[in-house]
């Protein structure tokens, strides 16, 4: 929605006047026919060349002219073979066919050099917008629209760009300097007004807003009557992309699914739009069971024309799609080296969302997509060497956290901040007290009971933040509020001081009022004025039945959360332990008595025992020879004793084997 109207290259007043003279028929052509006959005064152009080739006057109609047909490369070429003094000439549309044709910063520099020129001022601003200057380029449409617009509809033209702009500062996270948070009624009466709107709401992360304002510009431009069916489509099919986008975010699956259907990627005009929306179709499908298909769908885009590139937001959302798919389909050595380049260029202790989500994917390659404590094994190591790569840290806090270890989770997050302050570079103490990573770790206070801690922790935040030009509010009012609990005389101090200063920058804000109020409670008597604009206190507690409150008493509170963390077995971390055995009670004998001595050979088997008799006579005669150690006839005992004779030999006793040994075989 964001464009330069064609009105704002004209020929100046007194264009006849400095043409050469020899060139009657281009001079009664121009008298004779409108503006909108373009290609009659290129002919024109053309043939009052053939008579003078320099005549600056002539060639800079034909540019005009050529502008107006859309051939800003023969524009430019014409500028080129005119020499210095018709480049001097026609800075103006020099610099806006350079912007046509993709060369921005040149544009913008040569627009910058044109003085006191609206139609200079409107392309330095589209260039500066391109090359994402939002914030001048938003101060260059606020001068526009303070000054007298004396071309038609330029107005309307500007609120238009400005709202563009607008968004685009949402987007890029410097929403501070945007001046109107809300759309207004003007905001409802254009189409494209009301879609610029709608970026913005969605900027700012209002998406039911952002909803409810692109239904209306739809609904405006298909109540347009000077557009053709056509032109309509081409016009919505953007309208219908973003509305996919918020569909997908509000969770309403099913719709996003339909209407993503019903969108036709191919009738986009823009390349950048038409990438735009085959992304969002992905997104919206329920489930990828083929992730290759979408895979493919995403890598076979045609590489983007120069003069229709995606910013920056976007781009780098392209490319981390593109890598969670390349994850999907197990690429996992290809990801680790794309990402280590870009983090290899990149300081790895940032705020960026993007340097952090690449940071994040590389850690995924790394560990394979695994979960748990087998990803932790493959990321601690990663840690060790990049210390303060914020991505890495809150992975690794993140999986702590999915497996109950908040303790572990803690301790990793606190070895950053201490490395993060032991650094000296200034970066890196910004992201050390950044409001996300401070309220992470608050948060794993809290969830340990660590009550300390916070406090600790949030006075080092706002005592870093205070002094800076624009702290983070949210953070000082959570530091404040913590402060007020405290009965150190210091830290009140310091509350009052937060307070004092939040109150004198926004009013308005009821928390900063109330805080304000707490704070000052004690200390004076003269914040009655601010007090009253608060809510009384007989309405706050309206709804509540005090009798019903002290007749269920005081809850008592539960246990911590350490001691919780610590008796709760931690998932994926611990093996089950073996079930213990029950052990079974005595049994003793029926006619057991304690006064007898028990024998003390009972463990052994029966034949063991010394009081064992064999029954029988070959019974006693068998244990007698195979009793080892006992005393033979006519000898001592032992098997190497022998008497003059040999007579206490004791032969082993022959087998059937032994008798047949020495019998002779039989003749055959």
């Amino acid at each position: 929605m964001h464009f330069l109207p064609s009105e704002l290259i004209q020929a100046p007043p007194d264009f006849v006047r400095k043409m050469a003279s020899g060139a009657p028929s281009l001079d009664s052509l121009l008298r004779n026919t409108t503006l909108d006959d373009h290609e009659q005064i290129l002919q024109a152009c053309n043939a009052s060349l053939k008579q003078s080739k320099k005549a600056v006057g002539i060639l800079h109609a034909k540019v005009v002219a050529l502008l107006k047909l859309e051939r800003y490369d023969d524009a430019l070429r014409v500028l080129e073979d005119g020499g210095e003094s018709l480049k001097d000439f026609a800075r103006l549309e020099r610099s806006y066919a350079l912007y046509r044709t993709g060369q921005l910063r040149e544009a913008r520099d040569i627009a910058q050099g044109v003085d006191d020129d609206r139609g200079a001022r409107h392309v330095e601003a589209q260039a500066s917008y391109r090359i994402e200057d939002f914030e001048h380029s938003a101060q260059l449409y606020d001068d526009l629209r303070k000054t007298h617009a004396p071309i038609d509809n330029e107005e309307n033209d500007i609120r238009i760009n400005s709202g563009a702009t607008d968004a685009q500062l949402e987007w890029s996270g410097h929403g501070d300097i945007v001046q109107r948070k809300k759309p207004g009624r003007e905001d409802l009466e254009a189409f494209e007004l009301a879609y610029n709107a709608a970026c913005a709401s969605i900027a700012r992360g209002e998406l039911a807003q952002g909803e409810v304002l692109l239904r209306r510009s739809q609904d405006l431009c298909n109540a347009l009557e000077d557009l053709t069916e056509n032109e309509k489509i081409a016009e919505l099919l953007p309208i219908r992309v973003q509305q996919l986008y918020v569909l997908i975010r509000l969770g309403k699956s099913e719709d996003a699914r339909l209407l993503a259907s019903e969108i036709s990627s191919h009738d986009l005009a823009d390349a950048s739009t038409q990438m735009v929306a085959h992304s969002n179709s992905i997104s919206a499908s329920a489930e990828i069971k083929n992730p290759y298909l979408p895979h493919r769908i995403l890598h076979a885009a045609t590489p983007l024309p120069a003069t229709d590139k995606l910013f920056t937001f976007q781009s780098n959302r392209m490319e981390e799609n593109r890598l969670v798919l390349d994850l999907l389909i197990s690429k996992y050595r290809g990801v680790t080296k794309s990402t280590l380049k870009t983090l290899a260029n990149n300081p790895l202790s940032s705020t960026s969302s993007h340097q952090n989500t690449i940071s994040t994917l590389h850690a995924a390659a790394r560990a394979q997509c695994q979960l748990g404590k087998a990803s932790i094994k493959h990321m601690l190591p990663l840690l060790d060497k990049r210390p303060l790569d914020v991505g890495l840290v809150m992975v690794i806090v993140q999986l702590y956290i999915l497996t109950n270890n908040y303790g572990s989770a803690a301790n990793v997050l606190e070895s950053f901040l201490k490395h993060s302050e032991a650094s000296t570079s200034p970066n890196d103490q910004d992201v050390r007290f950044a409001p996300g990573l401070v309220a992470t770790v608050v948060s794993l206070y809290t969830l340990q009971g660590r009550t300390k801690q916070i406090k600790t922790e949030l006075t080092k935040a706002s005592n870093y933040w205070r002094h800076k030009l624009k702290p983070p509010k949210s953070l000082l009012q959570a530091a404040g509020v913590a402060l007020l609990q405290s009965n150190s005389p210091e830290d009140q101090a310091t509350a009052r001081e937060i307070f004092t200063t939040l109150h004198q920058q926004d009013q308005s804000s009821k928390i900063n009022t109330a805080g304000y109020v707490a704070a000052h409670a004690l200390s004076t008597s003269s914040i009655s004025d601010e007090s009253k604009s608060l809510t009384a206190t007989s309405r706050l507690i309206a709804g509540i039945d005090i009798s019903a409150l002290e007749e269920a008493g005081v809850l008592q509170p539960g246990p911590n959360a350490d001691a919780l963390a610590a008796s709760r077995k931690r998932a994926l971390d611990e093996k089950p332990k073996p079930a213990k055995k029950r052990l079974r009670k005595s049994r003793l004998p029926k006619d057991y008595d304690p006064s007898k001595t028990p024998d003390p050979e009972r463990w052994l088997p029966l034949k063991d025992r010394s009081s064992y008799r064999p029954k029988g006579k070959k019974g006693r005669q068998k244990v007698a020879t195979l009793t080892q150690g006992g005393v033979e006839k006519g000898g001592e005992a032992g098997a190497g004793s022998t008497g003059k004779s040999g007579e206490g030999v004791v032969k082993a006793a022959g087998g059937g084997a032994a008798k047949a040994k020495n019998k002779k075989k039989p003749k055959k």
